[in-house]
């Protein structure tokens, strides 16, 4: 799933492509994705694009005031292309594309086959999430976001006041986009390695030391890997963020800080992975649901 520092490399890619263009139209090939209908889709042809944003994993394209949100869930994405298909694309059960914008041709741009992007999905889980609205707001899913680590105001008291008094595990509590907006899966098992902190620590029991340790790690790893996605093409994000990887699916790999193998834990729809050494003692985690150690 695309997380905080792939969302923001393709707000920032899709902000320099079209920020002051005019949208020619929206075209849907999946009309599952949509979330609303007032404003339809169709509103958004005429008007200039004011800006493109990210909230914790979603992307906001800003239309004149009308706002595109779009969450990529597990395995949507965002395929930009200097020259789209010229035949419009149409609502259908076999579309790979499940929606298409389309911008006003300018200067030597074909008139034909304009720029502008796919939004693709893989896979037979559609969860892909498009909703049009006058305030971002509207959406459930933003509205209902915590704080972004990366703000400037998001402190290390703001930290600890989220975990203070939790009972929840740390792996599940950094997951939470209520608590905390844009980190998923991948990036909390990174952050936990980098931090030395088992998945299965109950947030409310760290120690100060550890949760200082803690929003040192969320910050550094979430602000490199923002960095690292920083001007590369949407096509090339989604290779730098495995690239970037310590632990996150590389188990059977060695560790880079240690050299012990990296381990996994299995759920029924997700794994997380880590390293035994660096954040557990030494001792493996129990390949099951029950959170606690092998003895």
């Amino acid at each position: 799933m695309p997380e905080l520092p792939e969302v923001e490399g393709l707000a920032a890619f899709l902000r320099e492509r079209m920020t002051d263009r005019v949208v020619a139209r929206v075209e849907v090939g999946a009309l599952n994705v949509l979330k609303t209908y007032d404003p339809p889709p169709t509103a958004l042809g005429g008007l200039m694009v004011s800006g493109v944003e990210r909230h914790g994993k979603w992307l906001d394209i800003d239309v004149d005031g009308i706002h595109l949100a779009i969450h990529l869930s597990r395995a949507g994405w965002v395929r930009w292309s200097d020259a789209l298909p010229k035949a419009p694309l149409r609502p259908s059960g076999k579309n790979s594309v499940a929606l298409r914008v389309r911008l006003v041709p300018e200067g030597d741009e074909d008139p034909e086959r304009p720029p502008g992007f796919d939004l693709t999905e893989a896979g037979s889980q559609k969860r892909l999430a498009v909703h049009v609205v006058k305030d971002v707001q509207q959406v459930p899913g933003i509205a209902s976001l915590g704080p972004d680590p990366l703000d400037d105001s998001f402190d290390l008291a703001t930290f600890a006041a989220l975990l203070n008094g939790s009972r929840q595990q740390i792996k599940g509590l950094l997951r939470e986009q209520s608590v905390l907006a844009g980190v998923g899966n991948a990036y909390s098992d990174e952050v936990l390695h980098v931090a030395k902190l088992s998945p299965y620590a109950i947030a409310g029991k760290l120690p100060e030391t550890e949760v200082e340790r803690l929003y040192t790690a969320l910050r550094t790893t979430l602000r490199g890997a923002v960095a690292e996605a920083g001007g590369k093409p949407a096509q090339e994000l989604k290779d730098a963020k495995r690239a970037g990887m310590r632990v996150h699916g590389r188990t059977g790999l060695p560790c880079p800080v240690c050299g012990d193998t990296v381990r996994e834990v299995s759920f029924a729809d997700r794994s997380m992975q880590y390293c035994a050494t660096c954040q557990t003692g030494g001792k493996p985690l129990a390949d099951r649901r029950m959170s606690r150690l092998l003895k």
